[in-house]
């Protein structure tokens, strides 16, 4: 059975690999096919599909929003966008804005508590959206800590002294603008959200009300049990199932593309049920 990964960072966001790098990568595993999910990009789409063309690996164009539940995050994934997806990218650009005035915020904060990084210095190290792994890694490399992970507890986390709340989108237009490109949507790693039981299904209710297609049940941090949740809930709910392994490369060492941390597997059956769907709505595979 051939497997596949529909959750991937490269460096068009906070991954460690170009796109082009990534789909190699896809590739010499063995992979059927991969997804390109940046977050709140799409930059790294062109070059992603130009690989997979040339390597022959089919390569899914998409995206990962940071959306906002009740106060708390909520990420939704796209799959299938256009090249050029002149709508979404209006809104992207207004949450780029916002992601810039928190970085710069953080720094500010950083510097106040005698970590001094520059917005020169983080950008360095990103290839493309600057996020907080970036400021993590500066932190790490002028020894003011010694890990990234440390980084986050000290300084960027949610508990952290330098940290700043992201700005997010509401649900209704997250999935709006991206149904607008014809993509189909899907909320990632449901168990992020903390909900379980009724408060989980009446979430789902309300966010597939909005154009909701799918629910990622496959991923990397998903237990068995959880994953038995969501496969009932999908199949309740009439959603499709995906998956992926949120592969960042070596900002998360230990989750391989295609294999999280070590048993996860997603069936190519699941795309091909995708595009079933996407057929039968009147959408291009």
């Amino acid at each position: 059975m051939e497997a596949i990964d529909l959750h991937t960072h490269t460096t068009a966001s906070d991954g460690t690999l170009t796109p082009a790098e990534l789909v190699r990568r896809a590739k010499d595993r063995g992979l059927a096919a991969v997804a390109i999910t940046d977050h709140d990009t799409v930059s790294g789409n062109a070059e992603a599909l130009d690989a997979g063309a040339e390597l022959g690996l089919e390569v899914v164009a998409g995206c990962e929003i940071s959306a906002d539940h009740a106060g708390g995050p909520m990420h939704i994934l796209a799959y299938f966008l256009p090249r050029q997806p002149t709508h979404l990218l209006t809104v992207l650009g207004q949450l780029n804005a916002s992601r810039l005035a928190r970085n710069l915020e953080m720094l500010d904060k950083l510097q106040a508590l005698g970590a001094d990084i520059s917005y020169a210095e983080v950008l360095a190290q990103a290839g493309g959206t600057v996020g907080r792994p970036h400021i993590a890694r500066v932190l790490t490399d002028k020894g003011f800590v010694p890990t990234a992970d440390r980084a986050f507890e000290r300084f960027l986390g949610r508990k952290g002294q330098a940290y700043v709340p992201k700005v997010k989108l509401d649900p209704a237009r997250a999935i709006g603008a991206l149904k607008d490109e014809g993509a189909t949507v899907v909320l990632a790693h449901p168990f992020l959200l903390g909900l379980n039981g009724p408060a989980l299904h009446d979430l789902l209710v309300r966010l597939k009300s909005l154009g909701l297609d799918g629910i990622e049940v496959f991923y990397s941090e998903h237990s068995p049990s959880q994953m038995d949740v969501y496969m009932h809930l999908a199949a309740k709910l009439d959603l499709c199932l995906t998956g992926g392994s949120d592969f960042h490369g070596r900002n998360k060492p230990d989750i391989e593309l295609g294999q999280g941390k070590g048993r996860l597997f997603v069936p190519r059956s699941l795309l091909d049920r995708m595009k079933e769907r996407r057929a039968a709505q009147g959408l291009p595979v």
